[in-house]
């Protein structure tokens, strides 16, 4: 029986959601009661619904593809039961209570790290004490590989498909040693990667570090809300899972596939500026376009802030986002939003050191300044650049570059290209493809000069090709 200390508590908690969100709960945890045959008899005298760990396999695989991971749904099922209602933890329970159900989904979905930190440590791992760093690697792996899933399954990635991007497999690996390298131990000291395997990490650093990672909350919350279907179509009062994946436009249909894996594309968007993180749009593709630094230029030209990827041929991807439209001319350009990125061999973004104001340079067809496409560093020596003799580029950085604090991204300073996206992020400039309007190329007579070599013609129409819209997913 709950004294009236548990039902305040367990009050508490329900009145975190909203009315239509408490039905919501109740819902689901009556359809996962009722499948587990524990609904109790019709004598008037009904035990209590509880759910099990069957009920929760059985609810996964009444689809014919599950929405979530087998291994993610007994961690789900390991978080429920370490709710401990009586104080006294008398050992584990099988059985889930509606109590349980609800409390576990109100830290997870409404709590503080400090209400999350118990049920995360569960999921980790089903013993109590210290958890080793390669079970924290394996929860963190396994949260990941179900956001893919779930996202994939409940057609939620809105326009972006595990066949219009790079296999995740490799992404879900690398965006988990990117979230693990923010571990900190009790002095405050980072384990490199082999020891972090086997060192003990207590529920203070665990907390903190869940604290200082937002995305282990998001990702929960996600596997959450879209594995088990609970408050996924209401009104969505956290606004991070919004964004979390932008919206795609301009693959559809195409035959490509981005350079990019759902992982990455999660963990460079939320480093866009808020109001750029809603769409992605393909301005130019290597193997759509051809391998030219003109065709380059006149996809990519006067569009609003981008992301260029690209692929050397040892296999590393990398890229930049520049946070202005690109303009052919000899001075640097952008501001201090611009950030480098590498996505393989490993994820990471590294932004302004404030250095310099190197950010991003592009220029052609001129005699004195260098030739080619530029972030970070210096003339000669950038973080990234491309050459207009479309193919070499380098990545030069001993030890880092300046402007961004960036490695070398390229397996070998100077690279050779195998393949290279550029994506428009957020809303599109208003200038696009209208007409009457002045465009760069009416007043920069480089751009001008550029379409005429790129045999385009002076209405430049190819150069504002007419955005194709593809079906909007949102």
């Amino acid at each position: 029986k709950m004294g009236n200390t548990e039902s305040n508590a367990y009050q508490n908690h329900v009145s975190r959601f909203l009315p239509e969100e408490q039905s919501d709960i109740d819902g689901v945890f009556d359809t996962l009661s009722g499948s587990s045959g524990s609904a109790g008899t019709k004598n008037g005298k009904s035990t209590k619904k509880t759910v099990t760990l069957a009920a929760l396999q059985a609810r996964q695989s009444a689809y014919t593809r599950e929405p979530l991971p087998e291994q993610m749904t007994v961690r789900l099922y390991n978080g429920m039961r370490s709710i401990d209602l009586t104080g006294k933890s008398s050992g584990l329970s099988e059985q889930i209570s509606k109590e349980q159900f609800v409390i576990f989904m109100s830290n997870l979905l409404k709590g503080n790290a400090d209400e999350k930190i118990s049920i995360i440590m569960r999921m980790i791992s089903k013993t109590e004490g210290p958890v080793k760093g390669k079970q924290i690697q394996e929860f963190t792996e396994d949260l990941i590989m179900s956001v893919v899933h779930v996202l994939s399954y409940r057609k939620e990635l809105k326009g972006w498909n595990l066949e219009n991007t790079r296999d995740s497999a490799s992404g879900v690996k690398a965006l988990a040693s990117q979230l693990l390298s923010e571990l900190k131990l009790a002095d405050a000291t980072k384990p490199g990667s082999p020891q972090l395997m086997e060192v003990n990490f207590d529920q203070s650093v665990i907390e903190d570090w869940v604290y200082r990672v937002p995305q282990i909350s998001v990702f929960l919350s996600v596997v959450i809300r879209q594995g088990l279907h609970v408050l996924h179509s209401l009104p969505d009062q956290t606004k991070d899972i919004l964004n979390l994946v932008p919206g795609c436009k301009g693959i559809k249909g195409r035959g490509v596939v981005s350079l990019f894996d759902i992982p990455s594309i999660i963990y460079i968007n939320s480093h866009l500026p808020a109001e750029l993180q809603h769409k992605w749009q393909l301005l130019f593709s290597s193997r759509l376009h051809g391998e030219s630094f003109s065709q380059l230029c006149g996809h990519i030209v006067n569009k609003g802030p981008c992301i260029v990827i690209l692929k050397d041929l040892d296999g590393y991807i990398f890229g930049g986002f520049a946070s202005h439209s690109w303009e052919v001319k000899p001075q640097f350009q952008g501001d201090n939003r611009c950030f480098l990125f590498s996505v393989l061999p490993s994820l990471a973004v590294y932004t302004y050191t404030g250095y310099n104001d190197h950010y991003m340079y592009l220029n052609h067809g001129q005699q004195t300044m260098p030739n080619g496409l530029g972030m970070g560093g210096q003339h000669g020596y950038f973080g990234l650049w491309i050459d207009s003799d479309y193919g070499k580029g380098h990545s030069k950085a001993k030890p880092r570059c300046t402007t961004y604090n960036s490695p070398q991204l390229s397996a070998k300073e100077d690279f050779t290209l195998d393949a290279m996206e550029v994506w428009a992020v957020g809303d599109l400039p208003e200038s696009t493809g209208t007409k009457g309007k002045k465009s760069i190329l009416d007043v920069d007579p480089e751009a001008q000069a550029l379409l005429e070599m790129a045999g385009k013609s002076r209405q430049s129409e190819g150069l504002r090709e007419p955005i194709e819209e593809d079906d909007d997913d949102d």
